[in-house]
């Protein structure tokens, strides 16, 4: 793990639930990364906001509203405001340490020395975890946490097969014939096709964790043993 650099993806199914901003968790949340940077000096964090239920609840709107089939584009365009509002939201808790600026414009890199670095959605065709690995090309940063709603990753869907097999590590070759190369709007993957061959280019490690675990947390912080799922090689 960089010590002083540090990406993480933030699901936004942990800000935005079905049942709304989930304010006990953003509250541990804050309380994870202040200690963190207190306990570590010169440590940076770069946020990056998922949508979370905010653009499926859009997304499902626009769907009830329009008989015909709707452009994926516009499915994106949704989806990439629902997580600038999620970052705007994370930028206003950490005000005090955080850049002013929402990295959102890929193709502008910004000098950076603030502790806290919020991102968002970019462009139409890939979630923000593609966004996360952009910021560690950007910035030289080799490792991702992606914090979602899940434990670790799986072969197939738990969800719908009972004998899915949880994955604690795996190569990006294999993750990627799981995950395929295709990218459609509102896909709920631990890592998103597009992202997953970015990352296989850039050499990057994506650790996939529970954000909700905040013990978990701490413990891979700490370098002790934790639940997850290492994507790297």
């Amino acid at each position: 793990m960089n010590k002083d650099k540090i990406v993480i993806s933030l699901g936004g199914s942990l800000i935005v639930p079905n049942g709304g901003i989930d304010i006990a968790f953003l509250k541990r949340f804050n309380d994870l990364i202040r200690k963190q940077l207190a306990t570590h000096k010169g440590r940076q964090f770069f946020i990056v906001t998922g949508g979370g239920a905010t653009t499926r609840h859009y997304q499902d709107a626009a769907r009830t509203v329009i008989e015909h089939e709707l452009e994926a584009e516009d499915l994106d365009w949704l989806g990439i405001h629902a997580t600038r509002l999620n970052a705007h939201l994370i930028k206003t808790i950490f005000r005090d340490l955080a850049h002013p600026y929402i990295l959102k414009h890929y193709e502008i890199i910004r000098k950076v020395t603030e502790p806290i670095i919020i991102a968002s959605g970019w462009k139409p065709g890939w979630s923000t975890d593609f966004c996360a690995a952009m910021v560690c090309e950007d910035y030289n940063i080799k490792t991702v946490i992606n914090l979602s709603n899940i434990d670790m990753a799986y072969d197939k869907d738990p969800k719908i097969h009972a004998d899915a097999k949880s994955i604690k590590r795996i190569t990006w070759n294999k993750f990627r014939k799981i995950v395929g190369d295709e990218w459609v709007p509102g896909m709920n993957l631990p890592f998103d096709p597009i992202a997953s061959r970015k990352a296989e280019e850039l050499g990057l490690k994506v650790v996939i964790l529970k954000g909700s675990n905040f013990g978990n947390l701490e413990n891979y912080f700490a370098l002790r043993d934790f639940v997850g799922t290492v994507i790297e090689g």
